[in-house]
């Protein structure tokens, strides 16, 4: 299994996510979305070719019982998340992340 490798602005997003969830839906449903996160990370890692070709040579696994995906590309040793973006917030607003790293 590959090690995975969140950008800043990824982590930042799963911070800001957990924090709303807590907030408007309660602490079990924001432990449910870092569940999920962390599973999509762990098949990511585990099989690279799993998640759905996009933008920019990236890959995208959808969050289990969530809006989101896990967008991420694999490096030469490991995998790098650049976004846990909304399925419906600002399309490709994180590939500009994926020149940087």
């Amino acid at each position: 299994m590959r090690r995975i490798r969140f950008v800043p602005q990824a982590d930042a997003e799963v911070a800001a996510e957990t924090r709303y969830y807590r907030r408007e839906a309660g602490p079990e449903i924001a432990s449910q979305f870092v569940k999920a996160v962390e599973q999509a990370s762990c098949l990511a890692a585990e099989f690279p070719a799993a998640g759905s070709p996009s933008h920019a040579n990236t890959r995208r696994i959808q969050l289990k019982k969530f809006p989101f995906s896990l967008i991420y590309q694999l490096a030469e040793d490991e995998i790098v998340v650049f976004a846990v973006a909304h399925n419906a917030r600002k399309p490709g607003y994180w590939e500009s992340r994926t020149t940087r790293n």
